[in-house]
């Protein structure tokens, strides 16, 4: 089969295109025929050896932590599964990706995929949409009636935290820039601040949640704690950067580590299905072409979600 691996860290230039030996299911696992991946922020800070700390892959190495596809096979010991499911699933960090024909996955990662939207586009949810989710409802614990500041709303994670916290019934107040102010207001957002003009610090009363997606500098991270609310939260993903708090006023920092998990990402494809939620997708680039999504990536150019589709079968 095809893939795309690096050998070596390094910039974009690393990744090669070349034919690799079809993985086959072990027990609890499952073969996908994969129709997309996506690139995500972490492909690019993987591949350039900037994470073998945290997440220690072994070379030669697949990107690809987003997987859509079809099972072709299982391992045993799998139930709930059958060959023939359209699936999607975050993939294990450190493991083998989805930038190929196909992959293994461990079952227990995989969701059935939305039927509303076509299966390479469903690649643009399990790591943005969970990580929204997580973010709101596992950390802040968003209810309705409360104020949220989504610091970097025009990003993947953004446009759904938007959406989400808004259909929670929250006050959603979004910080973007001038590319993306349509995109958030089309989110649902209640107020759309564009940074690169207005002061956030100073358009913003106060609120019970900031959730920040945004690599801002730390100074800038640290006085947006003065706009939450006392017993309020700031939730960080940024997490090179530690969250700030205020605990005189019992304001928590969160730094927000996304996890798999499969039952949220059944919950968040309802929600597409019932038409609650979009998917956005800002581009769609065949496996082969893939190095050049990295090297968009490393130059600031990329723009919304890109899904990778897999050659056709």
């Amino acid at each position: 089969m095809k893939a795309m691996r690096f050998h070596k860290y390094g910039d974009p230039g690393v990744l090669r295109y070349e034919d690799v030996e079809q993985p086959v299911a072990g027990p609890g696992q499952a073969l996908i025929r994969v129709a997309a991946t996506s690139f995500n922020g972490v492909d690019g800070t993987i591949r350039a050896g900037f994470m073998q700390g945290p997440i220690p892959v072994t070379l030669p190495h697949t990107p690809g932590i987003d997987v859509s596809g079809t099972v072709e096979a299982l391992g045993d010991g799998v139930t709930g599964l059958q060959v023939g499911d359209r699936v999607i699933g975050f993939l294990p960090m450190a493991g083998t990706g989805a930038a190929a024909e196909y992959v293994v996955a461990p079952a227990e990662v995989l969701a059935a995929a939305p039927t509303s939207i076509a299966l390479t586009d469903a690649a643009a949810l399990p790591v943005v949409g969970l990580t929204a989710w997580q973010a709101l409802f596992d950390h802040a614990k968003l209810t309705a009636g409360q104020r949220v500041l989504v610091n970097g709303a025009g990003g993947a994670v953004g446009g759904y935290a938007v959406q989400l916290a808004k259909r929670a019934g929250a006050y959603v107040i979004a910080a973007a820039g001038p590319r993306s102010v349509d995109r958030a207001k089309a989110a649902g957002a209640d107020e759309v601040v564009d940074y690169t003009d207005t002061d956030v610090m100073a358009a913003t009363t106060s609120v019970d949640v900031v959730l920040n997606l945004a690599p801002i500098e730390p100074a800038r991270l640290a006085d947006l704690v003065n706009l939450v609310r006392a017993g309020g939260v700031v939730v960080n993903t940024t997490v090179w950067m530690p969250a700030p708090s205020d605990e005189q006023r019992g304001v928590r920092g969160i730094d927000l580590y996304v996890r798999s998990d499969a039952a949220q990402l059944s919950q968040l494809v309802a929600l597409i299905d019932a038409g609650e939620l979009r998917v956005d997708v800002a581009g769609r680039v065949p496996l082969a072409d893939l190095p050049a999504v990295h090297a968009r990536a490393g130059a600031g150019e990329l723009h919304g979600k890109v899904v990778i589709t897999a050659p056709a079968a």
